[in-house]
């Protein structure tokens, strides 16, 4: 049954895994097959069952346990590569291209040859490449990599002491900014938050979210507290050793966080007059004998209406019957004329 082995190469920090079927143990040495060609790795962890993963894509598997042969292969071509390294570095200064060599390694048949550089701009070394390969008789790679990258290949020691994370134990590169210093209270010095790369240290990440989760239970900076009795302002914290900086009418000093008076709470008890009106029904229930009410109610008002319009007519027409009495008087005029 295939199993998950763990390699990593050149004391590298980043780990690949691969399937084999070899009783592999940690501290081994193997040769795989990677995308650059045949390559001389160690087994830094057990070896696992592939059914703990679900994997989509199929692995690359282990070769074979690395013999005395590939040990000594591996030797020569850290000598070979150290002399490509040269060669490669004065054909560059030769060309005036602005590049800077970092790093050269050989694979372990010797069939490819890879070379690091860093550069500000974009580099076209198309005849470089032709040189080189003329020179070396293999396939040549040129890769640009980044001021991080840079100082992972390398390797040193950080302001700590220890050796840098990148070149340790950090397989990937997590992002970093400025915002993280601040959230730690740290002073904004570029030189000292900056590693060897001269990119903002890595560890910034590290307590980042410790110290979000500690300055919960603080006041803010800039906010107004009650110490002793008075009322002081809060200038600065001391997270690890709960310590609180205020600042008492230009009177610095600093104290525990379980030393700031808690506010009083309110009195938010409500008024008589406010509990008698909670008390009442906020909607009034209405009632067969309330809902017939306001049917009559409503019948009724359209009958007043009526009314007030007839009444209304009536008004209006209290000036005819003058005319209409002239008009009964005409009428019969007309006729007594006609009769007659």
């Amino acid at each position: 049954m295939d199993r998950l082995a763990a390699v990593r190469f050149n004391n590298g920090a980043k780990s690949y895994y691969f399937s084999t079927t070899l009783d592999l143990v940690k501290g081994d040495k193997v040769v795989v097959e990677t995308i650059r060609g045949l390559e001389l790795g160690e087994v830094i962890a057990d070896l696992k069952d592939m059914s703990e993963f679900n994997l989509n894509t199929e692995l690359k598997s282990v070769k074979r346990r690395a013999n005395r042969a590939d040990l000594e292969v591996y030797e020569i071509n850290k000598i070979k590569a150290e002399k490509a390294f040269q060669i490669c570095k004065e054909i560059v200064d030769e060309s005036g291209l602005d590049m800077r060599m970092i790093s050269c390694e050989y694979t372990l048949d010797a069939s490819k040859v890879i070379f690091m550089y860093t550069a500000d701009e974009r580099v076209d070394f198309r005849e470089l490449l032709k040189k080189l390969a003329s020179v070396f008789k293999c396939r040549i790679e040129l890769r640009q990599i980044g001021p991080r990258d840079k100082a992972k290949v390398i390797g040193g020691l950080g302001t700590c002491g220890l050796p840098l994370c990148c070149n340790s134990f950090l397989g990937e590169f997590d992002g970093v900014s400025i915002n993280m210093a601040k959230n730690q209270l740290l002073a904004i010095n570029i030189d000292k938050i900056s590693g060897a790369c001269g990119r903002l240290l890595c560890c910034l990440k590290y307590e980042d979210e410790a110290y979000t989760d500690l300055k919960k239970k603080f006041p803010k900076i800039g906010s107004k507290v009650n110490y002793d009795g008075k009322s002081v302002k809060v200038v600065g914290l001391n997270v690890i050793s709960d310590l609180v900086k205020i600042d008492d009418n230009g009177n610095i000093s600093f104290i525990g966080l379980d030393e700031i008076e808690k506010e009083k709470p309110h009195n938010n008890k409500p008024r008589k007059e406010e509990r008698e009106f909670n008390k009442k029904p906020r909607y009034k229930e209405v009632s067969k004998k309330d809902q017939n009410t306001e049917s009559q109610t409503k019948t009724v008002a359209p009958k007043k209406e009526n009314t007030n319009r007839k009444e209304s007519s009536k008004q209006k027409s209290s000036h005819r019957p003058h005319h209409n009495h002239k008009r009964t008087q005409n009428q019969k005029g007309n006729t007594s004329n006609g009769r007659s």
